[in-house]
């Protein structure tokens, strides 16, 4: 079953001389549960497609269609619900807030919703992450690979249909990275969420069900690797 459909999605900045297009004409759609990794080199549109896929970043043309609904037909507020709700972002830099503790960042998406907290969900969430004994403790008390962790529990405590990481290992060693992407695997294949990761890193690459390649802001290549 579909859950993300992307049609003719151009992005351009600038104007006359100046114009750049970071994205030229890109269409593709992605199954629920399905793990893609998206790889380009620098500059080829990979974080600007991500960030128009998270309703982070408008599209000058083209529709995304998540779960059958016309993300940017909606105003800015039901665009902030939508980043809430149905998307969990997860960033290389985690982006925590250095005055929260790890409880406190990991439900904050809930409360800023003006939900009630899951305690349930957020005990497996902190007890998967191995962030036992931490849940007090402020990201500068914490090694990269643990504030990577909270991030990770931040994007996936309003479960939502879609992950979306954007270089999620860059600042990690390769023990590390491998317990990240081996997480966002686990919560891909156990709760059939859909994932997708820009990366630079094959190893990383290669163990997606399916690699798209984008260059110049132009898919050049989509090969499934396995089904």
């Amino acid at each position: 079953m579909e859950i993300l459909n992307v049609k003719n999605l151009c992005k351009t900045y600038g104007k006359g001389e100046n114009q750049v297009k970071a994205l030229d004409d890109v269409s593709f759609s992605v199954k629920r549960g399905e793990f893609i990794a998206i790889i380009g080199p620098s500059g080829s549109g990979k974080s600007t497609l991500l960030h128009i896929l998270g309703g982070v970043d408008k599209p000058t043309s083209g529709t995304v269609y998540m779960d059958g609904s016309d993300v940017y037909r909606q105003n800015d507020e039901q665009l902030a619900i939508f980043r809430r709700r149905q998307v969990g972002l997860i960033y290389q830099f985690y982006n925590l807030i250095p005055v929260l503790n790890v409880t406190e960042n990991i439900t904050l998406p809930v409360l800023m919703d003006g939900q009630k907290v899951n305690t349930e969900r957020l005990e497996n969430l902190i007890k998967t992450l191995k962030l036992n004994g931490r849940e007090n403790h402020l990201p500068n008390q914490l090694s990269g690979g643990q504030q990577q962790r909270v991030s990770i529990g931040r994007a996936l405590m309003n479960s939502p249909s879609v992950v979306l990481a954007d270089e999620p290992t860059g600042n990690l060693d390769s023990k590390n990275s491998q317990e990240i992407i081996d997480l966002l695997k686990y919560y891909n294949k156990e709760y059939n969420q859909t994932l997708i990761i820009i990366t630079h890193d094959e190893n990383i690459a290669l163990q997606a069900d399916r690699i798209i390649s984008i260059e110049d802001g132009k898919i050049t290549r989509d090969e499934v690797i396995r089904k």
